[in-house]
C-alpha cells in the first residue's frame, strides 16, 4: 500500500488570497510588515513552532497509544522535511554536509523516553538522557570551533539543553498527571520558537543585506511576529483541546486553560494598540460565539444530536460576522469586514476539519489539515498586523518602537542570552532546524 505523504506549507502564501485587499498595500517607503526579511521570519515563525506543537503533541499520543500517533509522528518528519529548503538557502549544501556528519551515528531517542515511561525502564530513560548529555557536549564543542568562539560552547549548550528540557519537561509532567505544570511549560517552550526565528531570521538578514534590505526586527515585523504567534497557538490550542474533548481525556480542562491565557494575551495585544475598551470589546466578541461554539460542537458530537451541532456551527458563522465588523471598525477600514469575515470562516472551516476528520478516525486527513490550518494563522499575522501600521505609521516607523507591547511571554527568561549572543544564537537556531530535520528522517525509516 502506497503510503500518503503530507503537504508542504509555506506560511503566508495560503491565507494571503483570502486575507488581503488590493488597497491594503502599504505605499512605498511606509513602514510595512510585508519585507523580505518579515517574510523569512514569518517563515520561520511557522516551521519552528509547528515543530514544537507537533513533537510535544506526538510524544503525548505516542504514550498513550493513541489510534493517531504514528500519524501525529509523520506529520513532524514532514515539517522537519519542509526545514530543509531554508537550510539549504542559508548554509548550502557543503554546511548541510558538515551537520550530516555530526548527527550520522546520532540515534532518535524521543521514542526511547516514551518506551521508558511506558515500561518505567529507569536504565533506558537513563541512556536516552545520558545520549542527550553527550549530542549536547558535542555539538557544543562543534559551534565553539565552527564560530571560532563566537558562539562559546557554555553558551550554545544551554540552548540546547533549555529546548530538549521543555519537551521533555512537558512530558514527564503529562506522564504524571500534573497537567497544569505540563501546559505552563508547554506555553514557554512554544514561546521560545520564535525567540530562535527572530536570531535565525536577523543573522540571515545581517548576512545577505543585498537580499534583505531591512532589518528583521522592524516594529511592524515585531507586531507581525507577536500576532502569528497568538494566531498559530489559539489554532493549535482550539484543534488539540477539541479533540482532548471528544476523547473525554483527563488533561481536557488544562488545555482550556492554556486556550484560555492565550486569548487573555491576544487581549493584551489589542489593549497595546487599541486600548482597553477595544480590549473589551475585543474579549467580548472572541469568547461569545466563539470558543463557547466550539465546545458546544465537540459536546453535541458526543452526543449525536445533529441539531446542536448544526446550531453550534451557525454560532461561528456569526462569530465571523462579529469579529470581521469589530475589526473592520478598529482598523478604521484598513481590513475590511467581507475580506476579514471569508478569513475568519476559512479558519473555522479548517478547525472543524480537522475535528471532523478526526472524529472520522481519518488520521492523515486530519493531520494534513492540522498542518493546513495552522499554516494558515500565519497570514493573520501578516494581514492584521499591516493594517494596524497602515492606521498608525508614525508607530511602526522603522525608527521607532511600539508603545507599550504587552507582556505575552515572547522574550522572556530566555532573552538574557539572546541578548549577549543574538547573531550566534541565530546560527544555533539553523542548526538545530538541521538537527531536527535529521532526527525525524531516521524515525521515518525506522
Amino acid at each position: 500500500m502506497k503510503k500518503k505523504t503530507m503537504n508542504k506549507f509555506v506560511a503566508p502564501a495560503l491565507a494571503l488570497g483570502l486575507l488581503v485587499p488590493l488597497n491594503a498595500q502599504a505605499a512605498d517607503h511606509s513602514p510595512t510588515a510585508s519585507t523580505p526579511a518579515g517574510d523569512l521570519r514569518a517563515t520561520l515563525d511557522q516551521l519552528l513552532s509547528e515543530h514544537y506543537v507537533l513533537a510535544v503533541t506526538s510524544m503525548m499520543k505516542a504514550y498513550d497509544g493513541a489510534p493517531d500517533a504514528e500519524v501525529a509522528m509523520k506529520a513532524l518528519d514532514q515539517n522537519a522535511l519542509d526545514m530543509t529548503p531554508a537550510i539549504a538557502s542559508i548554509y548550502g549544501d557543503e554546511g548541510a554536509a558538515q551537520f550530516e556528519d555530526i548527527f550520522a551515528g546520532h540515534n532518535d531517542y524521543s521514542a526511547d523516553f516514551v518506551e521508558a515511561a511506558k515500561s518505567d525502564d529507569k536504565e533506558l530513560r537513563a541512556d536516552a538522557e545520558a545520549e542527550v548529555d553527550e549530542f549536547v557536549e558535542e555539538f557544543s564543542t562543534f559551534l565553539d570551533a565552527a564560530t571560532e568562539g563566537n558562539l562559546p560552547k557554555e553558551a550554545a549548550a544551554d540552548v540546547l539543553e533549555l529546548h530538549e528540557d521543555q519537551v521533555l519537561s512537558v512530558f514527564d509532567n503529562y506522564v504524571a498527571g500534573d497537567y497544569e505544570s505540563a501546559y505552563m511549560t508547554y506555553r514557554e517552550g512554544y514561546k521560545l520558537m520564535f525567540d530562535i526565528s527572530k536570531a535565525l531570521s536577523g543573522a540571515v538578514v545581517t548576512q545577505m543585506p543585498d537580499k534583505f534590505p531591512t532589518p528583521a526586527d522592524t516594529p511592524a515585523v515585531e507586531l507581525r511576529s507577536t500576532l502569528n504567534s497568538l494566531a498559530g497557538e489559539h489554532f493549535a490550542l482550539a484543534a488539540i483541546g477539541m479533540q482532548k474533548g471528544y476523547d473525554k481525556a483527563e488533561d481536557f480542562d488544562y488545555v482550556s486553560w492554556a486556550e484560555d491565557q492565550n486569548t487573555l494575551d491576544f487581549k493584551a495585544a489589542i489593549g497595546s494598540v487599541y486600548g482597553d475598551e477595544g480590549a473589551a470589546q475585543f474579549e467580548k466578541v472572541w469568547n461569545g460565539n466563539h470558543i463557547t461554539a466550539q465546545g458546544d460542537i465537540v459536546a453535541a458530537t458526543l452526543e449525536g444530536d445533529e441539531a446542536k451541532i448544526e446550531e453550534a456551527r451557525m454560532k461561528l458563522d456569526q462569530f465571523a460576522v462579529d469579529f470581521s465588523t469589530f475589526l473592520d471598525a478598529a482598523t478604521e477600514g484598513n481590513l475590511p469586514q467581507a475580506a476579514g469575515q471569508e478569513a475568519i470562516m476559512q479558519h473555522e472551516a479548517l478547525v472543524l476539519q480537522t475535528f471532523d476528520q478526526y472524529v472520522a478516525g481519518d488520521a492523515d486527513a486530519a493531520w494534513m489539515s492540522f498542518r493546513e490550518g495552522y499554516a494558515f494563522m500565519f497570514g493573520v499575522g501578516e494581514t492584521l498586523g499591516n493594517a494596524i501600521v497602515t492606521q498608525m505609521p508614525d508607530k511602526f516607523a522603522e525608527t521607532a518602537m511600539p508603545e507599550a507591547m504587552p507582556e505575552t511571554g515572547l522574550g522572556g527568561a530566555q532573552a538574557q542570552s539572546m541578548n549577549t549572543l543574538y547573531a550566534g544564537l541565530a546560527i544555533l537556531g539553523g542548526i538545530m532546524l538541521a538537527f531536527v530535520t535529521l532526527r525525524n528522517r531516521k524515525v521515518s525509516e525506522q
